[in-house]
């Protein structure tokens, strides 16, 4: 078995992306049995990171790809659960660029559900010992571009593929100097490497609750 997993390059003024940083730390520790697990770094600007992951895709054939994603602010590791058809970019991207207002993919789907197991990779993730939630947003920046990119590339081209996001807190070092929560990058990669787990063993997902009042 393969999964593909990405991370972003870091972006808004930031040395660090503790996505990619986790996503590394995942591949190379290979810690799931009869899995192989391959990263991939995308940049964090807006049509040229979907490209690069259907790159990613044709080349290591995998059967799961869960991308990667940092959220400023979020205290747990959260597992998207729907990725929206909209660019709205509160800030510019890498290469400058500021899509407002913008569909992702024009004439797309309004919406696309994740095909992983999401509640069941909470639960895997929450048994390893880490915080993590089920989120309904992936907001409307690259994270989100990148989520439905994934999304309608399984649905038009890559029907055997199963695959979804996650994002993740701030890494410690990128809070010292102001008040957020953040969780070390080793604690990270052992979520993910739950998550990618229960992703590939599980195709139903468990009867749990992960829904949200607002």
């Amino acid at each position: 078995m393969r999964a593909l997993l990405t991370g972003f390059e870091p972006f808004d003024g930031s040395a660090v992306n503790p996505s990619w940083e986790a996503v590394q730390l995942v591949e190379r520790e290979q810690a799931v049995q009869q899995l192989v697990v391959h990263s991939v770094l995308l940049p964090c600007v807006f049509g040229e990171a979907t490209w690069r992951l259907r790159e990613a895709i044709v080349e290591h054939e995998p059967e799961v790809v869960i991308c990667v994603g940092q959220a400023g602010g979020r205290e747990a590791v959260t597992v998207e659960r729907i990725a929206i058809n909209l660019d709205d970019a509160r800030i510019p991207d890498n290469a400058g660029e500021q899509p407002i207002d913008q569909p992702v993919v024009p004439g797309g789907p309004a919406a696309y559900f994740s095909t992983l197991p999401v509640k069941a990779c909470v639960a895997a993730a929450r048994k390893a010992g880490v915080p993590a939630s089920v989120s309904h947003s992936a907001g409307t920046f690259v994270c989100n571009h990148v989520f439905y990119g994934l999304m309608h590339l399984i649905a038009t081209e890559f029907p055997e593929v199963r695959g979804g996001f996650v994002h993740v807190p701030y890494a410690p070092e990128q809070v010292l100097d102001h008040a957020a929560p953040s969780m070390p990058v080793p604690l990270v990669a052992e979520a993910l490497t739950a998550i990618v787990t229960a992703a590939v063993l599980l195709h139903d997902d468990l009867r749990l609750v992960g829904g949200a009042i607002h």
